[in-house]
């Protein structure tokens, strides 16, 4: 009997290893990181800069992975609005998922009116500092920050210039989480406007990456979001 499957969007500069710490809590499912052009196993394929391209990327990364065992699709921060794309794209070919998981923002309708992606390096550095998840070793050292900047701008670049108001509803149950200390947690409804079917929202402690410390109940949630399917088998 096949593994159902979790297929994981990293968010902006990560790669298919930054969800490694959560592989321990699915050994009943194939757990599948993916990753956008640019970085690790991808890194000699050019970085990708526009959301359609970067959700058509990743929705043949999914189509060629994919079995006929129900799946569920997480995304984090720009993970997230890549998710949302990419099922809509999934839903185009007969493919959904079970169910779209999304955390780390209050979805496309979220305003960005800071453009990271055009920031001079000094101040995107401050930026980064602010949003966190990335290691000071990297932050500190002028010759590793050279090989980050441009993987992260692109990503910022991916989401910072895509007109979301082509966003359409999906026809996938959303579930959406973010951190109780970030800005916009109050927004997280927002996601309700983007799926037909069901709406779920739940707040963690924490901040932007409140992934990391909340990881046991994170992958929880998540894992509930299978139940009905188990249940029904």
């Amino acid at each position: 009997m096949m593994k159902p499957q979790l297929f994981l969007l990293h968010f902006a500069g990560g790669n298919g290893y930054s969800f490694e710490f959560m592989r321990r809590f699915w050994p009943d499912f194939e757990f599948i990181p993916l990753e956008l052009p640019g970085r690790g196993k991808r890194i000699n394929e050019a970085l990708l800069y526009d959301l359609e391209a970067a959700a058509a990327d990743i929705c043949q990364l999914i189509l060629k992975r994919l079995h006929t065992a129900p799946f569920l699709l997480f995304g984090h921060s720009m993970g997230s609005i890549l998710a949302l794309r990419v099922t809509a794209l999934l839903e185009g070919l007969g493919k959904p998922p079970l169910h779209l998981v999304v955390s780390g923002t209050s979805g496309p309708k979220e305003i960005i009116t800071r453009k990271r992606h055009l920031m001079p390096r000094q101040e995107f550095m401050e930026e980064l500092k602010i949003i966190g998840g990335i290691p000071d070793e990297i932050l500190g050292h002028a010759e590793l920050f050279d090989f980050f900047e441009p993987i992260l701008k692109a990503d910022f670049q991916v989401v910072e210039t895509y007109d979301y108001s082509a966003f359409r509803p999906v026809q996938t149950p959303i579930l959406a989480m973010m951190g109780s200390q970030e800005e916009s947690a109050g927004n997280i409804g927002h996601w309700k406007a983007f799926t037909l079917s069901s709406f779920a929202a739940e707040i963690l402690e924490g901040g932007h990456f409140f992934i990391y410390p909340g990881v046991e109940r994170l992958c929880q949630i998540i894992r509930a979001c299978y139940k009905p399917v188990r249940s029904a088998l």
